[in-house]
């Protein structure tokens, strides 16, 4: 059954335009014969395609999971971070996000539905601009989607976002009492389960808590505490728009793209080093070990692909054996995950540490489950050993680190938005003071999973914290802030 709504939500997509007012609506026919139910699925699968497709590409370079394959070239740009406003990098996701979901959210909340509906649609919205503010900071909120009455709606600071979409959220979920909750609108992610649908929209909040928290609005660390005491005692789960299979035409987009259309990947050294000093088994999940050497796994140093031949003194058909591959058959039919157990775990483990709280959970017992629920685990019996052996709560001098960089690896290959996201929120991994290439010369003070300034880089030597506003909105809404450059963080990012 899910999948013919994934084929229902892609079909109408294909009625997108390539240059779009982010006002109009090009989702679904314009008849009132397209009824509530059956957008709502083409909400959730325009959501899921830019986390599991574009973002999670884009991502994986800025989170240093990945480098460029060293016989090609197409994602150079991402590896050097030569990246500005005429790349497009957004502009795909920003109509996806617009003229896809929140318009589409939009529609739905206009018709007859139930609490239950409008509750559900709002978690959704409040994700959709999670994701927008988390790439761009400022974004169109207050006055989007108003169609012709406002084609060049003003772009709200991120904070205000976030807060607006926090309070939508709240008032939704307190219009639903016992007799309100019924969900009528198809829903292939949670089932219509209106209980399941709460403890998303908590999860979210604590993610989004924090985020506030460390812009500097120590308000809402009460707040982070609240929510995690309810999701330590509710229980929660992975969310998941879980509808590809090994079938030819219903693979996950990031694997029917990015391998079947380019194999470019490789394995970064931050992480496969950190992975390797921890003797991780989840390292043979998504890496192949070297050609030259198959009984080591080995990153390659981020933005080093050119220097390379150089560097290991071998022609540059060559280099492509002294690094690991990413072997993407992982990724064939896997789910496009918008909220893991494994992420919400840390956020407990993080706000029983840091602010010494009690939220139902102990720290270090949270760090476990959040360890254990990583997907790429094998067996148990793997998961028992690392939490013993050198993934050991006792082991870690600074807790904070450990859960950080544990989230930061159970994030790869999941939910890479995520990743880079709460490296960036956390600063850990931690920036080392060294060069790639002292790096690469096993110089002293380097520790194993450190981000590394890329080598060759157009940002002015730092890193990504944000994506450029999309072109797409600069030709279209002259109320686009001035450009910024990729390496200027978002509010939170302090």
């Amino acid at each position: 059954m899910k999948k013919s709504f994934l084929y229902i939500a892609a079909s109408l997509l294909l009625l997108t335009g390539c240059n779009l007012d982010i006002n109009e609506n090009p989702n679904y026919p314009s008849s009132s014969d397209v009824t509530a139910d059956l957008i709502f699925p083409s909400v959730e699968n325009a959501i899921a395609d830019v986390v599991g497709d574009q973002m999670f590409n884009y991502a994986g370079f800025f989170a240093q999971y990945f480098e460029q394959k060293p016989s090609a070239n197409q994602y150079n740009d991402l590896a050097e971070l030569n990246i500005n406003e005429s790349s497009n990098l957004f502009d795909r996701c920003y109509r996806l996000l617009y003229a896809g979901a929140l318009q589409d959210v939009k529609e739905i909340m206009s018709r007859d539905i139930s609490e239950g509906d409008a509750f559900i649609c709002t978690v959704m919205r409040a994700y959709a601009y999670q994701l927008l503010v988390d790439n761009l900071d400022q974004c169109p909120y207050t006055e989007a989607l108003q169609g012709s009455s406002n084609n060049m709606p003003a772009w709200d600071a991120g904070k205000d976002v976030y807060v607006g979409v926090l309070a939508e959220m709240d008032a939704a979920e307190a219009a639903l009492t016992d007799g309100t909750k019924t969900i009528t609108l198809t829903d292939p992610m949670l089932n219509k389960d209106i209980d399941a649908w709460i403890v998303f929209a908590n999860q979210l909040r604590l993610r989004m808590y924090m985020r506030l928290y460390d812009s500097g609005d120590n308000s809402y660390q009460d707040k982070a505490i609240a929510v995690a005491k309810k999701l330590a005692a509710s229980g929660f789960d992975d969310v998941a728009w879980d509808v590809y299979s090994n079938a030819e035409g219903q693979y996950n987009p990031w694997y029917d793209t990015y391998f079947k259309l380019t194999n470019n990947h490789v394995g970064a050294s931050p992480l496969i080093d950190y992975m390797n000093s921890m003797n991780d088994p989840r390292i043979g999940y998504a890496f192949y070990t070297t050609a030259n050497d198959e009984s080591v796994y080995e990153g390659q140093i981020p933005g080093s692909k050119t220097l390379l031949p150089n560097w290991l003194g071998v022609t540059s058909s060559q280099v492509s054996n002294y690094v690991s591959h990413v072997n993407y058959e992982v990724m064939k039919s896997a789910p496009i995950y918008l909220m893991t157990a494994s992420e919400t775990y840390f956020l407990l483990a993080e706000v029983a540490q840091r602010f010494g709280a009690s939220v139902g959970i102990t720290a270090s017992d949270a760090y476990e489950e959040g360890v254990a629920a990583d997907p790429k685990w094998s067996s148990t019996s793997d998961i028992m050993a690392f939490l013993n052996g050198t993934g050991a709560w006792s082991n870690a001098t600074d807790k904070l680190d450990l859960i950080y960089r544990q989230k930061w690896v159970a994030l790869f290959m999941v939910d890479h938005m995520e990743g880079w996201t709460e490296a960036r929120r956390t600063d850990v991994p931690e920036l080392t003071s060294l060069t790639g290439k002292q790096v690469f010369d096993n110089e002293d003070g380097y520790t194993p999973g450190d981000f590394i300034i890329p080598v060759v880089n157009y940002s002015g030597g730092k890193l990504a914290k944000r994506v450029p506003y999309p072109a797409d909105a600069r030709s279209l809404n002259s109320n686009t802030p001035a450009t910024k450059l990729i390496s200027d963080p978002v509010f939170w990012d302090k």
